[in-house]
């Protein structure tokens, strides 16, 4: 059998595009980041559907690979604490341990006031309730879940400064009017977690201080001195109940201060266990780099975690774990960006080029129980949340869940469109996606994967995402975009949300065929 018709013979549709747009298969590797490129891998051809890209990728299934830690689900954001008491909001983080197996959740506004931390008597003496935090934390614990703790905002009683941020709750990013009272609240805060949960626990939490201290977030003047000042004191307080508490910073926005703020701990040997920062696939080179080159969104977090990992290596605490505890693709409320099924591509593809320069990456936000903004006024609005308000996933949930299934060694492949990984048990998880911005319409692509090793024969199965298969919001929109669905709407938004059962495909000649639609997803897995 030649070459195309073992292809063919194995030719597998994925969105919707019909068998007999099957175009001519193209020899040799295909594009990547870092490798050798054949340019006669990639091509376009004429079909029924106008110009479709194609692709042909090769995986030697044989080789040994290279560790593949899942460093995108380990942690998520999610709206502030006090949030996390809602029973919507502990259903969210149930269907995210059970389908994606987060571990930790950051979120902002531990001690604001409405969780009732912080006050004084009436000679000035602080007074502690940690009744609240103690639901807070008991939630979480129960379902399996630690927390990533984010140490803020300021309390009203010890705030320097009455003017609150412009979010809809209104958190105080005001310094302590007196340094050695937060001290002491930081140390009667851990030594209070410590009592009720034991040390071995505690010392599997993280301790971040403050929240992007670079901008809005925190009115001390100069900012990075006074946040410093903030860090040093909280860090100390922290290793004073005991050195297993592990602390870290500056959780700045746009991969900031990253250099002077390790050179500033080793200086003044402030303790410092772990790098942390945030940045968003809308953020801009100017801000990030000081340059004024265009960097898409498809590669500006990439390229911002790569600078972050530069700067931690070449310093001289070399070794610090980097922790990214917020990213997405947009800070703003984006429909067609973080509702859609654009998500799909855009975080398969991060993950790609972000392996092996974080310890974690914390998308910001695993649901849209959420009000930074304001109260949610309509499902699909461009929240940041994987699940939508009324338990609706969105096609980023599907994404996450997909994903979750690659396995824990990466295969070697020269493409930009693919990751290929090994289980334990010797099955492949191969992800492949098609990716075109939001505010572009890409053309179709047709992969072909041909998997050097694999018997002829295998079982594979093949699940997809796109904006037909596993997204909610065309649904939504065809009912009217209402604002408040009915029950029965959330039922069939619900189902919607799912992703498609798999197909069921056997390898022949080693070969599998693909058509996938633009910012489309799949998942193929196939077995030893």
């Amino acid at each position: 059998m030649s070459k195309g018709s073992s292809i063919l013979a194995a030719l597998v549709t994925l969105g919707g595009i019909g068998v007999g747009d099957a175009v001519a298969v193209a020899g040799g590797g295909a594009r990547g980041a870092a490798l050798p490129v054949d340019e006669g891998a990639v091509h376009a051809a004429q079909s029924a559907g106008g110009v479709v890209a194609q692709e042909t990728i090769d995986i030697d299934t044989t080789q040994a690979g290279r560790p593949f830690p899942h460093f995108w689900e380990q942690v998520f954001g999610s709206g502030r604490a006090v949030l996390s008491l809602r029973e919507s909001y502990r259903d969210d983080l149930r269907a995210m341990k059970r389908d994606i197996g987060l571990e930790y959740v950051r979120f902002h506004g531990i001690f604001d006031d409405e969780n009732g931390v912080y006050s004084e008597d009436r000679e000035g003496r602080p007074v502690y309730n940690w009744s609240y935090v103690d639901q807070i934390y008991d939630g979480l614990l129960a379902n399996h879940v630690r927390p990533f703790v984010e140490l803020s905002f300021m309390p009203s009683a010890l705030a320097s400064s009455q003017v609150p941020h412009a979010f809809w709750y209104k958190p105080l990013p005001a310094p302590p009017r007196d340094y050695g009272k937060w001290g002491g609240l930081i140390e009667n805060f851990a030594r209070h977690l410590v009592e009720r949960y034991g040390i071995d626990e505690v010392a599997q939490w993280y301790f971040e201080v403050w929240n992007e201290p670079n901008i809005e977030f925190w009115t001390g003047v100069p900012k990075q001195e006074t946040y410093f000042r903030l860090y040093r004191t909280t860090a100390e307080a922290l290793k004073r109940v005991n050195p297993r508490l592990r602390v870290g910073g500056p959780a700045t926005a746009q991969a900031a201060w990253i250099g002077p703020f390790i050179a500033w701990c080793a200086r003044e040997k402030a303790p410092l266990d772990f790098i942390s920062s945030h940045i968003y696939a809308n953020d801009t080179a100017e801000d990030v780099f000081g340059t004024h080159e265009r960097i898409g969104r498809r590669d500006m977090v990439a390229r911002a975690v790569k600078k972050v990992h530069d700067e931690v290596k070449s310093s001289g605490m070399p070794e610090l774990p980097i922790h990214w505890t917020e990213y997405n693709a947009s800070y703003k409320n984006e429909q067609d960006v973080t509702d859609s099924a654009f998500m799909g591509p855009w975080l398969a593809n991060n993950i790609r080029e972000c392996d092996g320069m974080a310890a974690t990456m914390s998308y910001w936000t695993f649901s849209d129980v959420f009000e930074e903004q304001g109260v949610v006024k309509t499902p699909f609005y461009g929240g940041f949340g994987l699940i939508a308000a009324g338990g609706i996933p969105k096609a980023s949930f599907n994404a996450f869940r997909m994903l979750h299934e690659l396995g824990d060694r990466r295969l070697p492949v020269r493409s930009e469109s693919a990751l290929a990984t090994r289980r334990e048990d010797g099955s492949l998880a191969i992800a492949v996606w098609n990716y075109s911005d939001p505010d572009e319409t890409g053309a179709a692509r047709e992969i072909v994967l041909k998997l050097d090793g694999v018997r002829d024969g295998a079982a594979a199965r093949i699940e997809r995402l796109d904006a037909e298969h596993g997204s909610a919001l065309g649904v939504w929109k065809s009912m009217g975009s209402p604002a408040y669905p009915t029950r029965e709407q959330l039922v069939r938004l619900g189902e919607a949300g799912k992703l498609p059962q798999a197909e069921a495909v056997e390898v022949r000649g080693s070969s599998l065929r693909l058509k996938l639609q633009d910012k489309a997803l799949a998942l193929i897995q196939v077995k030893p």
